[in-house]
């Protein structure tokens, strides 16, 4: 009776080859700091990244020859890794926020309540709208499905209906769900009025500067107008002073 040799499976490893697992006869290899060291031996790459106590790990395998980087192979992990769960950090869970409204709600308070579904999609979170029904308010329940009606139309492309109205005791509930080519269009949109505003502030500016410019020329050429009408007074003083002195001469 022959017995079943279980092999377990393999597991592929999936990282770069470093150090003595690179065989190939010739490498060509870049230095810690960026220098490009040209092509060498195996041996002869890890020799002198172990005379500075680094690594010599293959970057490029598919090229030939391979290219391989002598580095800090264990800091590199680690910071690639710090990259990653820094990236992960970054990312927005998705949460479902909540608009609560009445079955008579008027325009103005519509739009206020609405302000805040806009922002809470452009945020990438889920909104609830909910519209509450008080005493006598359940006999027409029609009024809320047009307030609701009345939000999706005024949502437009920015949300989509994910869960259509449903009662549920008093409450009459939908859920509204982003639209990424709605949130994208309002996105460009107010990058571009950001680049309007700032397009226009840089005019201003540039209106201003040229007016101090024209100032300060009006100013110049008004001080030398001052100097030109003074010009003829001196001429009259230093001729007046050189004929009193002519004067006492002769006395």
């Amino acid at each position: 009776m022959s017995l079943a040799v279980i092999r377990k499976p393999f597991k592929k490893d999936t990282g770069p080859r470093i150090n003595e697992r690179i065989r190939e006869p010739e490498i060509r290899v870049i230095a810690d700091d960026g220098e490009q060291l040209g092509t060498m031996t195996a041996e002869d790459a890890l020799a002198r990244a172990q005379e500075i106590g680094l690594d010599l790990v293959e970057v490029a395998p598919g090229s030939r020859p391979p290219v391989c980087r002598i580095m800090d192979y264990g800091r590199y992990k680690y910071e690639q890794q710090k990259k990653k769960k820094a990236g992960k950090g970054k990312s927005h869970a998705a949460t479902l926020k909540e608009v609560k409204l009445r079955p008579r709600t008027d325009d103005h308070d519509l739009e206020t309540k609405l302000k805040n579904a806009r922002r809470f999609l452009l945020d990438g979170d889920k909104v609830k709208v909910t519209v509450m029904y008080r005493g006598r308010e359940m006999v027409h329940r029609q009024l809320g499905r047009q307030q609701l009606d009345r939000v999706t139309k005024m949502l437009g492309n920015l949300a989509t209906v994910e869960n259509p109205p449903r009662m549920e005791g008093r409450f009459l509930s939908m859920i509204l769900v982003p639209n990424r080519e709605g949130v994208a269009e309002i996105r460009k949109a107010e990058e571009l009025a950001k680049a309007a505003a700032s397009a226009e502030e840089a005019a201003a500016g540039a209106e201003t500067s040229e007016e101090k410019v024209e100032g300060a020329a009006v100013a110049e050429k008004a001080v030398e107008g001052a100097a030109v009408d003074a010009e003829p007074v001196e001429k009259a003083k230093v001729a007046e002073a050189a004929t009193t002195e002519d004067g006492a001469a002769a006395e």
